[in-house]
Protein backbone atom coordinates (compact mmCIF):
# COMPACT_ATOMS: atom_id res chain seq x y z
CA UNK A 1 0.00 0.00 0.00
CA UNK A 2 1.32 3.44 -0.94
CA UNK A 3 2.21 5.98 1.71
CA UNK A 4 0.05 9.09 1.47
CA UNK A 5 1.46 11.74 3.74
CA UNK A 6 0.01 14.95 2.29
CA UNK A 7 -3.19 15.77 0.41
CA UNK A 8 -4.26 19.14 -0.98
CA UNK A 9 -7.59 20.72 -1.80
CA UNK A 10 -8.22 24.27 -3.02
CA UNK A 11 -8.41 25.59 0.56
CA UNK A 12 -6.85 22.90 2.72
CA UNK A 13 -3.73 20.87 3.30
CA UNK A 14 -4.07 17.46 4.93
CA UNK A 15 -0.66 16.60 6.38
CA UNK A 16 1.08 14.45 8.94
CA UNK A 17 1.33 15.66 12.50
CA UNK A 18 4.19 17.43 14.29
CA UNK A 19 4.77 17.78 18.02
CA UNK A 20 3.66 21.43 17.96
CA UNK A 21 0.16 20.35 16.84
CA UNK A 22 -0.66 18.85 20.23
CA UNK A 23 -1.77 22.16 21.77
CA UNK A 24 -4.35 22.76 19.04
CA UNK A 25 -5.55 19.13 19.05
CA UNK A 26 -5.90 19.29 22.84
CA UNK A 27 -7.86 22.56 22.69
CA UNK A 28 -10.24 21.25 20.02
CA UNK A 29 -10.73 17.95 21.84
CA UNK A 30 -11.37 19.71 25.16
CA UNK A 31 -14.20 21.83 23.73
CA UNK A 32 -17.45 20.41 25.15
CA UNK A 33 -19.44 21.49 22.09
CA UNK A 34 -17.00 19.81 19.65
CA UNK A 35 -17.09 16.67 21.80
CA UNK A 36 -20.85 16.70 22.46
CA UNK A 37 -21.37 13.46 20.49
CA UNK A 38 -18.46 11.65 22.13
CA UNK A 39 -18.42 10.16 25.62
CA UNK A 40 -16.40 13.08 27.07
CA UNK A 41 -14.01 15.89 26.15
CA UNK A 42 -10.33 14.93 26.26
CA UNK A 43 -7.76 16.40 28.60
CA UNK A 44 -4.24 17.16 27.36
CA UNK A 45 -2.86 13.73 28.29
CA UNK A 46 -5.73 11.99 26.49
CA UNK A 47 -5.16 14.19 23.43
CA UNK A 48 -1.45 13.30 23.53
CA UNK A 49 -2.34 9.60 23.65
CA UNK A 50 -4.67 10.11 20.70
CA UNK A 51 -1.89 11.83 18.74
CA UNK A 52 0.43 8.88 19.47
CA UNK A 53 -2.25 6.47 18.17
CA UNK A 54 -2.69 8.57 15.02
CA UNK A 55 1.06 8.57 14.37
CA UNK A 56 1.28 4.83 15.06
CA UNK A 57 -1.53 4.22 12.54
CA UNK A 58 0.38 6.21 9.89
CA UNK A 59 3.54 4.25 10.64
CA UNK A 60 1.75 0.91 10.40
CA UNK A 61 -0.53 1.60 7.42
CA UNK A 62 0.80 4.60 5.47
CA UNK A 63 -2.41 6.60 5.99
CA UNK A 64 -4.49 7.87 8.87
CA UNK A 65 -6.11 10.95 10.33
CA UNK A 66 -4.39 13.90 8.69
CA UNK A 67 -3.84 17.21 10.45
CA UNK A 68 -6.14 19.64 8.67
CA UNK A 69 -4.60 23.01 7.90
CA UNK A 70 -6.08 26.04 6.18
CA UNK A 71 -3.83 27.16 3.33
CA UNK A 72 -4.78 30.84 3.61
CA UNK A 73 -3.66 31.17 7.24
CA UNK A 74 -1.52 28.09 7.81
CA UNK A 75 -3.79 27.43 10.78
CA UNK A 76 -4.40 23.90 12.10
CA UNK A 77 -8.18 23.53 12.36
CA UNK A 78 -8.65 19.85 13.21
CA UNK A 79 -8.29 16.53 11.44
CA UNK A 80 -9.84 14.44 8.71
CA UNK A 81 -8.85 11.05 7.49
CA UNK A 82 -9.07 7.31 7.27
CA UNK A 83 -8.42 4.60 9.81
CA UNK A 84 -9.09 0.99 10.59
CA UNK A 85 -11.94 0.56 13.05
CA UNK A 86 -10.86 -0.24 16.58
CA UNK A 87 -13.68 -2.58 17.61
CA UNK A 88 -15.65 -5.61 16.45
CA UNK A 89 -19.07 -5.12 14.85
CA UNK A 90 -21.08 -6.67 12.03
CA UNK A 91 -19.33 -4.43 9.45
CA UNK A 92 -15.73 -4.78 10.66
CA UNK A 93 -12.94 -4.98 9.79
CA UNK A 94 -13.51 -1.74 7.93
CA UNK A 95 -11.77 1.45 6.98
CA UNK A 96 -13.64 4.43 8.35
CA UNK A 97 -13.53 8.09 7.47
CA UNK A 98 -13.81 10.67 10.23
CA UNK A 99 -13.23 14.31 11.06
CA UNK A 100 -13.08 16.76 13.95
CA UNK A 101 -12.90 20.51 13.43
CA UNK A 102 -12.53 23.47 15.74
CA UNK A 103 -15.95 24.98 16.42
CA UNK A 104 -15.04 28.34 14.84
CA UNK A 105 -14.38 26.49 11.57
CA UNK A 106 -17.82 24.85 11.34
CA UNK A 107 -20.24 25.76 8.59
CA UNK A 108 -17.62 26.67 5.97
CA UNK A 109 -17.56 23.37 4.06
CA UNK A 110 -14.13 22.34 5.33
CA UNK A 111 -15.25 18.92 6.63
CA UNK A 112 -16.84 18.06 3.27
CA UNK A 113 -13.87 19.34 1.26
CA UNK A 114 -11.33 17.44 3.33
CA UNK A 115 -13.46 14.28 3.47
CA UNK A 116 -13.73 14.21 -0.33
CA UNK A 117 -9.92 14.39 -0.56
CA UNK A 118 -9.60 11.56 1.97
CA UNK A 119 -12.15 9.44 0.07
CA UNK A 120 -10.28 10.03 -3.20
CA UNK A 121 -7.04 8.89 -1.56
CA UNK A 122 -8.73 5.85 -0.07
CA UNK A 123 -10.33 4.71 -3.29
CA UNK A 124 -7.91 5.90 -5.96
CA UNK A 125 -4.53 5.54 -4.28
CA UNK A 126 -5.05 2.97 -1.54
CA UNK A 127 -7.53 0.79 -3.43
CA UNK A 128 -10.18 0.27 -0.78
CA UNK A 129 -13.38 -1.39 -1.98
CA UNK A 130 -15.52 0.35 0.65
CA UNK A 131 -15.19 3.11 3.23
CA UNK A 132 -17.53 3.44 6.19
CA UNK A 133 -18.42 6.21 8.58
CA UNK A 134 -20.51 6.17 11.71
CA UNK A 135 -21.74 8.54 14.33
CA UNK A 136 -24.10 8.77 17.27
CA UNK A 137 -27.77 9.02 16.41
CA UNK A 138 -27.82 12.60 17.75
CA UNK A 139 -24.95 13.89 15.59
CA UNK A 140 -26.87 15.52 12.74
CA UNK A 141 -23.90 17.64 11.58
CA UNK A 142 -21.75 14.60 10.84
CA UNK A 143 -24.69 12.83 9.22
CA UNK A 144 -25.09 15.79 6.84
CA UNK A 145 -21.39 15.62 5.94
CA UNK A 146 -21.68 11.88 5.29
CA UNK A 147 -24.62 12.50 2.99
CA UNK A 148 -22.88 15.43 1.26
CA UNK A 149 -19.89 13.23 0.36
CA UNK A 150 -22.15 10.61 -1.19
CA UNK A 151 -22.32 8.05 1.58
CA UNK A 152 -25.55 6.17 2.16
CA UNK A 153 -27.21 4.53 5.12
CA UNK A 154 -29.24 1.36 5.46
CA UNK A 155 -31.11 1.52 8.81
CA UNK A 156 -30.62 -2.25 9.14
CA UNK A 157 -26.86 -1.53 9.49
CA UNK A 158 -27.23 0.78 12.50
CA UNK A 159 -25.60 -0.62 15.62
CA UNK A 160 -24.91 -0.19 19.31
CA UNK A 161 -21.31 0.94 19.75
CA UNK A 162 -19.55 -1.88 21.62
CA UNK A 163 -17.29 0.52 23.53
CA UNK A 164 -20.25 2.29 25.14
CA UNK A 165 -22.20 0.74 28.00
CA UNK A 166 -25.77 -0.45 27.69
CA UNK A 167 -28.04 2.54 28.33
CA UNK A 168 -25.40 5.16 27.38
CA UNK A 169 -27.19 7.97 25.50
CA UNK A 170 -24.63 7.86 22.65
CA UNK A 171 -24.57 4.08 22.26
CA UNK A 172 -26.84 3.88 19.19
CA UNK A 173 -24.83 4.64 16.04
CA UNK A 174 -25.79 5.16 12.42
CA UNK A 175 -23.57 3.51 9.80
CA UNK A 176 -22.95 5.09 6.42
CA UNK A 177 -21.00 3.47 3.59
CA UNK A 178 -19.60 4.24 0.17
CA UNK A 179 -18.31 1.60 -2.25
CA UNK A 180 -15.61 2.03 -4.85
CA UNK A 181 -18.05 1.44 -7.73
CA UNK A 182 -20.34 4.18 -6.36
CA UNK A 183 -17.36 6.53 -6.05
CA UNK A 184 -16.29 5.85 -9.63
CA UNK A 185 -19.84 6.43 -10.84
CA UNK A 186 -19.88 9.83 -9.15
CA UNK A 187 -16.28 10.83 -9.90
CA UNK A 188 -15.17 9.23 -13.17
Amino acid sequence: MADILTLETPRLRLRTWCDEDLAVLAAISADPEVMRHFPAPLDRDEAAAMLRRIRDHFAAHGFGLWALERKDEGQLIGFTGLGWTGFDAHFTPAVEIGWRLARDQWGQGFAREAALAALAAGFERLGFAEIASFTALSNRRSQRVMQAIGMHRDPADDFDHPKLAEGHPLRRHLLYRLRLDEWRERCP
